[in-house]
Formats: C-alpha cells, structure tokens, sequence
C-alpha cells in the first residue's frame, strides 16, 4: 500500500456483519488502513452469503470488504475476547454494529477497551441510538428508510416507495467513516480518544433533511411554500426511451425552450420567471412533452447540449456500467480475484495528489488470516491448534 495514502499506518478493528462497518472500514483500508475483519468461524458475515455469487464468496460482500484480513473467532467465549482486546490494544480504531450493550456483555464494553488502549477511537453504529424509546431494536435499511421518510419521498399516487438500494446503510457508512477521520485528527492534535456513536435513524434523517425536509424546516405561518425537489425528478419520455433534464436557471430554461423547438415562448409571460412557470407547470410541461416525444434519445441530447442545458439518458444498470466502463478516465477497472475470477471494481472516488487508487487486494475468506494474526499476537502453532480444537477459532482446513 503506497505510503502518499492519508490512513496508511492506521490499523482498524472491525467487528460487524453486514454493510455499515463493512462499507465503512473498507473506506478507510481504501485510504491506505490496515484492516482486520472478525468474524463468526461458523458462517462468518452473512453478505458472504447474499445474492450473486462465485467461489463461494457473493459479489455484495466482495464489494465491501476488499483491501481486508479475515479472522474467524468466536468472540462469546473468553479466549476470543482476549484476543480482541489484545487487537484493540494496538489499533487506532475499532468499530462495530451490535446493537447497544451487547459489547458490555461480551466483555468488550468502550471503558474495557480503551482501559487497553487509552488512544483507541471506540465507534460504535446501531439502528435508533444508545438511549430513547427505539434503543437496541433491529434494523435494516428498510426499516430505517420508512421510519425516516424516505418512503414518503419516494411516494407516488400508489403509495410509499423505497428507493431499492442500500441506501440507509450507505449513508451511515459514510457518516462513520467521517467521524472517524474527524476524531483521528482531534486526536493527532489533543491526544485525545473519542467514543462515536452513530444511529441509521439519525444519519438518515441528516441526510435526507436538506431538501427532503424543507417543508418541514420553516415553522412560522407566513413561510412561503415553494416546489419541492422531488417534483423536479422526472423521466421524460422520447421517441426511444427517457430523459431527464434539469433546467433549473433562466438561461438554462431558455435554452430548453430553443433545443424543442419553442423558442416562440421566450416571451410568454407566463414561462418568464421560475414563480410563473410552477403556476402554469401543466400548460408548458405538456408542449414540452410533445416535443420532446418527436425526438430520439440521441437527437434530444445533442440539442440540449448544444444549449448547454443538464441533461442525460436514463440508463438501464447495465448501461450505466458500460458507459461509466467504456471512459477511458472513468472509475471502474477489472481484476482477478482468486476465488471470484474476473470482476469489476471500482477505484476510490477521491483522488489524493491527483491520483486515482484502486484497491485492488481481494477481499478475503472467512478466517483466511487468523492463523498468521494469532501469530503476529505472540500466539504459538500450538495455542493456535488448541484455540481452534476448543471451537474458539475455525476448523484450520477452513481457513485456507
């Protein structure tokens, strides 16, 4: 791993299954962290086992755990924990997904673990909090986008609809992640160790709020309502498929008008001002479906950008990855994976000194590196083969 990575030299625990911390700490060994996963030795993380898969392993997993080391340790039982808190004493990091006091009565509480290691940063992610009403119910991502308004976003005349995408606990991912960072920089300058706690519910809602909340912000009675963003998100339809265009300022707006064909309207006074094309939304936007639907998708998008109004092609998933694929300046690389084969990754999205990085280590097998961190702990082969007889640590032929 190029040492130019702002995390190299950062080591991170992770104990979580499914996508929050996975995600998460997989960020962070993107950005150059040492990451060692713990899982079940039973099953491990149940990704391992959700929807397309090869060799074993499924895409969804491999997706966000690369760049990691896999031990596969039953952490109920005391030998695991020791071990644990023996991996907390040396990182800088650990972070998990229980839900709240499961880690006290494992043995592994935030006190236990910094007592270890007093410059550990201990962060922590559950559904709905530490404390309140909702504390340590379960959650998934759709769980938490009906409870937080996501669905009524989404919602159409048929009623709510979820955005089908782990959308939830991606954003949570990405909040913990940057808190994170944020409190190894408090801690590069104070010396001081931080104990995060992030709810799905409450990154949720921050990130819906912005736009999705709007009509909700503002709690005097003379607030002026005004569109809301979701009425702006429209497939437009053309001759061979959709469009979506986001003519959003004036000039915008005029050019819009020109690449259809009516350009006659420039004066209308009805269309002149944002205020006044809302009032007579249904009257414009028929003509401009009209239109729009005598022009393919490639003719539609010449014009527009010829006027230089945002617009793009609605794409299928398939053809988003092709085309996202066939930039040469694009994201998305292929690999081999050693279990997996030929697969596709994409490269981090931030580019450091210019540069693109593309973790490319192959996320790894379930307990695939326990017996050389056990090793790296002082462990002896035969404490390893004692801890694994007494089922504290997976079958050794299951670890290759």
């Amino acid at each position: 791993m190029s040492t130019s990575l702002p995390m190299s030299g950062i080591r991170v625990v992770e104990l979580s299954t499914m996508v929050t911390a996975s995600f998460a700490a997989m960020m962070l060994a993107d950005q150059g962290a040492s990451v060692i996963k713990i899982e079940p030795p039973d099953i491990g993380d149940p990704m391992r086992y959700l929807g397309a898969a090869k060799g074993g392993i499924a895409a969804l997993f491999a997706n966000c755990n690369r760049g990691k080391q896999s031990i596969g340790i039953d952490i109920r039982k005391p030998e695991g924990r020791d071990v644990v808190i023996e991996l907390a004493a040396r990182a800088d990091v650990l972070v998990h997904n229980f839900r709240p006091g499961v880690m006290d009565r494992l043995g592994m509480s935030a006190d236990v673990l910094q007592k270890a290691n007093p410059k550990l940063i201990h962060a922590a992610i559950s559904g709905f909090g530490e404390d309140g009403e909702h504390a340590g119910a379960p959650a998934y991502d759709h769980i938490i986008q009906a409870w937080t308004g996501f669905t009524g976003v989404q919602a159409t005349t048929h009623g709510p609809e979820f955005m089908r995408t782990l959308v939830c606990d991606k954003i949570s991912a990405y909040t913990v992640c940057q808190a994170i960072t944020a409190a190894l920089f408090r801690r590069e300058r104070t010396g001081e160790a931080a104990r995060i706690n992030v709810s799905m519910r409450d990154a949720s809602l921050f990130f819906l709020w912005p736009d999705g909340m709007m009509a909700h912000t503002l709690l005097d009675a003379d607030a002026v309502p005004g569109i809301t963003i979701a009425m702006t998100y429209n497939a437009m339809p053309v001759r061979d498929g959709f469009i979506s265009v986001a003519a959003t300022v004036d000039k915008q707006w005029q050019g819009l008008l020109r690449a259809v064909g009516l350009a006659d309207l420039l004066t209308d006074p009805r269309f002149a001002t944002p205020v006044e094309r809302a009032k007579h939304g249904a009257e414009i936007g028929a003509m401009l479906l009209a239109r729009l639907s005598e022009l393919t998708v490639e003719e539609a998008m010449e014009r527009l950008a010829a006027e230089d109004v945002p617009a793009a092609p609605c794409r299928d998933i398939a053809d988003a990855v092709q085309n996202a694929e066939d930039d040469p300046f694009g994201p998305i690389t292929t690999h081999q994976h050693p279990r997996m084969g030929a697969m596709r990754a994409l490269n981090a999205p931030a580019r450091f000194d210019g540069e693109r990085h593309l973790n490319a280590t192959p996320c790894p097998a379930l307990g695939e590196q326990t017996e050389a961190v056990l090793a790296s702990l002082g462990r002896t082969p035969e404490q390893i083969l004692a801890l694994c007889t007494a089922g504290v640590i997976a079958h050794m032929t299951e670890t290759t």
